[in-house]
């Protein structure tokens, strides 16, 4: 019998459901509504589940996206034993003759970021729940689509989140000369049905961790509160731009905060402005402390 596997994630209202083997090979996807869901009967009947925001499918798990009208301790269980019950019913996850020969329409476009060396290529779709940045090809083994861009002689780092993928390139190479390209290549190889992220094979670095719910409360009150700023006012100003921002630690004799940049922010001539006309006064009036101090620890 079919046997689910819970785990969570980041973001506190998504938690994935492990299958003991993979349920889709070479493609994602990710569900609005129960009418988006026409091919995935499983998922159509998860969307009867009031409090279904929307759901994901890659690999081996099927990761559920929940309104706030519920807390997933409460709901979790129940939804794995359905996901069972289902598939242990003979339910049909995904139904393969509806989608098989069939390209998915992808438009790619590419957008300036205050980082000159770095742009931003939205998709159309969401590519990604986990944010992952690579500084090499060595490091991309967890993304095929990255270490195809790493064969590229102007590629330098790849920063990949949500319905996007930043790309830094090297100073001697122009935009004007590789944009076009990179863009063409990236939406080829997604329309192709080619592997963004494998996200079973990423590894989590102890900063993404330590930002994880399950770790979240070992610590302090102040750490914490940064956390949830940083959260809710920052990272999608700053994901909007192509970038990243990982709190790492919390000084309270210091009063200062370390915090990680990531993708378009690595690097960027403006975020040291950013840091510390936006970020650290937006810290000081929300905790109330004028002392403290934000330092990015790569910027």
């Amino acid at each position: 019998m079919l046997k689910i596997k819970i785990k969570e994630t980041q973001n506190p209202t998504i938690i994935k459901f492990e299958f003991p083997d993979f349920i889709t090979q070479n493609e994602n996807f990710e569900f609005k509504n129960i009418d988006e869901a026409k091919n995935a009967p499983l998922v159509q009947q998860l969307f009867y589940l009031p409090f279904v925001k929307s759901v994901y499918i890659s690999g081996n798990f099927l990761a559920v996206e929940r309104y706030n009208i519920v807390e997933w301790d409460d709901v979790k269980e129940d939804v794995a034993e359905q996901i069972e019950a289902f598939v242990n019913n003979g339910g049909v996850i995904i139904k393969p003759e509806e989608n098989k020969g069939k390209k998915q329409p992808i438009t790619v476009y590419g957008e300036i970021t205050p980082n000159p060396g770095t742009l931003k290529f939205v998709v159309n779709k969401m590519v990604t729940k986990t944010a992952v940045e690579f500084k090499n090809i060595d490091e991309a083994k967890p993304s095929p689509l990255s270490k195809e861009l790493f064969s590229f002689p102007y590629v330098k780092e790849i920063f990949i989140d949500e319905n996007y993928i930043s790309v830094s390139k090297y100073d001697s190479y122009e935009w004007n000369d590789i944009t076009i390209e990179l863009r063409s290549f990236i939406k080829q190889y997604i329309e192709n049905g080619g592997t963004v992220l494998d996200e079973e094979l990423v590894v989590a670095s102890p900063k993404i961790e330590k930002q994880k719910i399950d770790n979240f409360d070992s610590l302090d009150t102040t750490s914490q509160q940064i956390i949830n700023i940083l959260e809710e006012y920052v990272k999608p100003a700053v994901a909007a731009d192509g970038g990243n921002i990982l709190f790492d630690s919390y000084d309270a004799n210091e009063k200062r905060v370390k915090v990680i940049l990531q993708g378009a922010c690595n690097g960027c001539p403006s975020s040291t402005f950013t840091l510390k006309s936006g970020i650290e006064n937006m810290l000081k009036d929300m905790l109330n402390d004028k002392e403290l101090i934000v330092e990015a620890l790569n910027g």
